[in-house]
C-alpha cells in the first residue's frame, strides 16, 4: 500500500515550496518503532480473535465492505494472503462476486462502495502473494465500476454536476466519498491518469472544491472560496459538515479535502495547479489530529479522516507539513502518536461519535490499521 504513485507522478510532487512541505528538518523524528509495532500487533490480534466471525466476515450485517477493509488492513502490514485471518476473509468476499463482475450484496444499494473495497482487498492480496491469483477478479471488478460511473450512459454529459462521479445507489447521485473509493480502486487495478474513467472522475472531483476555476463553474464554487472540499455538488449540493453557510456556500471539511487532494494527485494534477495549491493551503490552515476539521461535530468521521489524511499525504510524498503558522509537522509521527493514545485496552479502536458506523470496532480498527500502514517507521 506504500508509495501509491509511480515515479512519473511522484517526482513532480516533491517540488512543493518549502513553506508547505519540507523534505528535511533536523528536529524531525520518525514514529516510535516499538509503539507502532505494538499498536499494529494489538489491532490485528483484536480483529483475529474478537472481530472475525467463523465464516471469515467482519460485521456481516453491514455487507462485505467492512470485511474488505479489514482484509486490506491486515495485508497492508505484511501478512500474506495465506494468513488464516486474511485467507478466511478473502474466501468470504468471494461469495459476493456477481456475474456482472461487481463484488456486492445484491440486496444493498452500495455497488460502487462494496465493489471498490472488494477490488482493493483482492488487489492487495495479489500484491502480497505475488501470484496473480485474483487478477481476473480485479479486472472484472474494474470493468464493472467503470460501467456504473455517472456519465453519458446514465444520461449525464460533461455539463452535468453528476458527470464522472460515483455514489450510493439509494441516493441516486454521486458524491466525493464514493468517487475517492472509485479512484482508489482504479489505481489499485493499474489505471493511470490517462485512463478515461480517471479523467471523468477528475471532472467530478474538481467540482467538489470550494474554488472557482475553469474546471469548476458550479453555483457553489465562489460562495465559500476557501479551497477545501465538500461532499457533492450534485442534486442541489450537500456538505456533511453542517448546514449551508449564509449565502448558500457549502462547508469544507477535512476528510473530503484530503480525499479531493489525493484524487487529484492520482489523476495527475501537479503541484502548480490552482486546485492543488488551494487544497494544500486549506490543509495548512486546518492541520489537526484531534478532530475532523470543519465538521460541526468535530469527532464525526474521525477515523475515516485519519485514513484519508494518511493516504493523501503519503501520495504527496513529503515527510513534513508546514502549517499556516510556520510550524513543521512530522505527520507520520503525529498520527501514530494520536492513534496509539486512542487505542483501547483490547487492541481495538472505536468512536463514541457513531455517525457513519464509527461505533463499530471492526470498521474503526481497520481504518486505524490502514492509516498506520502509511506511517511505518524506517525498516518496517
Amino acid at each position: 500500500m506504500k508509495k501509491m504513485l509511480g515515479m512519473a507522478l511522484f517526482l513532480p510532487l516533491c517540488v512543493f515550496t518549502a513553506t508547505v512541505f519540507a523534505a528535511e528538518d533536523p528536529q524531525s523524528t520518525s514514529p516510535d518503532a516499538k509503539a507502532f509495532s505494538q499498536a499494529v500487533d494489538r489491532g490485528i490480534q483484536f480483529l483475529a480473535t474478537k472481530g472475525q466471525a467463523a465464516d471469515g466476515s467482519f460485521t456481516a450485517p453491514a455487507g462485505p465492505g467492512v470485511t474488505a477493509i479489514a482484509v486490506t488492513a491486515i495485508l497492508s502490514h505484511g501478512r500474506s494472503p495465506q494468513d488464516p485471518v486474511a485467507a478466511k476473509g478473502l474466501k468470504y468476499l468471494e461469495k459476493f462476486i456477481q456475474p456482472d463482475g461487481g463484488i456486492y450484496e445484491p440486496k444493498n444499494f452500495y455497488k460502487n462502495y462494496e465493489t471498490s473495497l472488494g477490488l482493493m482487498a483482492f488487489a492487495a492480496a495479489d500484491r502480497s502473494g505475488k501470484n496473480g491469483q485474483y487478477a481476473k477478479i480485479v479486472k472484472d471488478a474494474e470493468k464493472f465500476l467503470k460501467e456504473i460511473q455517472w456519465d453519458e450512459r446514465q444520461s449525464h454529459d460533461q455539463a452535468s454536476a453528476f458527470y464522472g462521479g460515483a455514489g450510493y445507489g439509494k441516493h441516486k447521485r454521486p458524491d466525493l466519498s464514493n468517487t475517492q473509493f472509485l479512484m482508489d480502486a482504479l489505481k489499485a487495478a493499474g489505471a493511470g491518469p490517462d485512463d478515461p474513467a480517471v479523467k471523468k472522475a477528475l471532472v467530478f472531483v474538481s467540482r467538489c472544491q470550494n474554488l472557482e476555476t475553469e474546471h469548476n463553474t458550479t453555483p457553489f464554487a465562489a460562495k465559500n472560496p476557501d479551497g477545501g472540499f465538500y461532499y457533492t455538488p450534485a442534486a442541489g449540493g450537500t456538505s456533511q459538515a453542517g448546514d449551508p453557510l449564509p449565502g448558500g456556500g457549502l462547508r469544507s471539511y477535512g476528510s473530503m479535502t484530503y480525499a479531493g487532494l489525493k484524487s487529484m494527485i492520482y489523476a495527475g494534477v501537479g503541484p502548480k495547479d490552482a486546485r492543488v495549491k488551494a487544497a494544500v493551503k486549506w490543509i495548512q490552515e486546518h492541520y489537526d489530529l484531534k478532530s475532523n476539521p470543519g465538521m460541526a461535530k468535530p469527532e464525526e468521521g474521525l477515523y475515516y479522516y485519519y485514513h484519508t489524511f494518511a493516504k493523501a499525504l503519503d501520495a504527496v510524498g513529503e515527510p513534513l507539513l508546514t502549517d499556516a503558522k510556520g510550524a513543521k509537522h512530522d505527520w507520520r509521527r503525529d498520527l501514530t502518536a494520536e492513534l496509539v493514545s486512542r487505542q483501547k485496552t483490547d487492541g481495538s479502536w472505536s468512536n463514541d461519535a457513531d455517525r457513519w458506523m464509527e461505533g463499530d470496532p471492526n470498521l474503526v480498527t481497520a481504518y486505524s490499521l490502514l492509516a498506520l500502514s502509511y506511517c511505518k517507521p524506517a525498516g518496517k
